[in-house]
């Protein structure tokens, strides 16, 4: 069984079992996080859409660390006038390992 669920603004695709990087969840490592915002869950028979999000389903993972991404280096130029900026970011994750899914 797996379910599409949304999570920091983006939609990720799990089933139990999965370990997934999301955009940072508030928590320490072993804590439990429920999912309720579920887009669909599917088994190999069929697949059940909500109307946004499938009733009473609910995906169940542990928090295995939180981490920072590779940086992303931001360039500014302007040509011809000698202004150059370099700034960089690491954006926050939550690494996760998805222990039940529920529909």
């Amino acid at each position: 069984m797996y379910a599409i669920i949304e999570t920091g603004g983006k939609q990720q695709r799990v089933s139990e079992g999965d370990v997934i990087a999301v955009e940072r969840v508030p928590g320490n490592p072993g804590t439990a996080v429920e999912f309720d915002k579920v887009l669909a869950v599917g088994d190999g028979d069929g697949l059940m859409v909500g109307r946004p999000y499938v009733e009473k389903a609910k995906v169940i993972a542990s928090i295995i660390s939180q981490e920072r991404d590779r940086k992303v280096t931001i360039f500014k130029k302007k040509r011809r006038k000698n202004y150059r900026r370099t700034k960089g970011h690491r954006q926050y994750l939550t690494r996760l390992k998805v222990t039940e899914v529920r529909a």
